[in-house]
């Protein structure tokens, strides 16, 4: 029983010891730069024809942590730009929205001042409405100043 439990603890240092040494046979492979018919570059570890020129590559540990921190501190930096860039285009936006409402809000007041003028000049007779909703006729003194009013309105939204 002792022996079968000793050969067991044998193959598995033997299978540990073949497994490391085929990981570090893979990170010493040499590496070979060859150039083929056609002028292509080309890096192998076994090269088509010989001679090829053998590089003295060197490779270390990668550490993840850094690299994670690293990844992190880049996808922040991105999402800031990113952020920065969309409030920008949002800002952009919501100006370039307000000058037309602004634009088209000046038109509209320009027209109504405009037909507000036009009504004045071809009544006969206005009148204005009281607080019990009745119609108070204006005098030709107050008519002349309503068209005065009315011109001048037009004239201020209509620049």
């Amino acid at each position: 029983m002792r022996k079968a439990g000793a050969e067991v603890a044998m193959l598995r240092a033997t299978m540990t010891l073949g497994a490391l040494l085929l990981m570090t046979g893979a990170a010493h492979a040499d590496v070979y730069r060859d150039v083929d018919e056609h002028g292509v570059k080309q890096y192998t570890d076994k090269p088509q024809s010989l001679p090829a020129q053998k590089l003295s590559v060197q490779s270390r540990r990668t550490d993840g942590v850094a690299v994670n921190k690293r990844i992190e501190d880049e996808n922040k930096q991105l999402g800031q730009t990113e952020q920065g860039r969309q409030t920008t285009q949002k800002q952009q936006q919501d100006q370039k929205e307000a000058s037309e409402l602004t634009a088209k809000d000046k038109a509209d007041r320009c027209v109504k001042a405009r037909e507000r003028y036009d009504k004045f000049m071809n009544s006969q007779r206005l009148y204005k409405t009281t607080d019990k909703d009745e119609r108070q006729y204006l005098t030709d003194a107050e008519i002349d100043a309503a068209r005065q009013n009315a011109k001048q309105s037009m004239e201020d939204l209509c620049k």
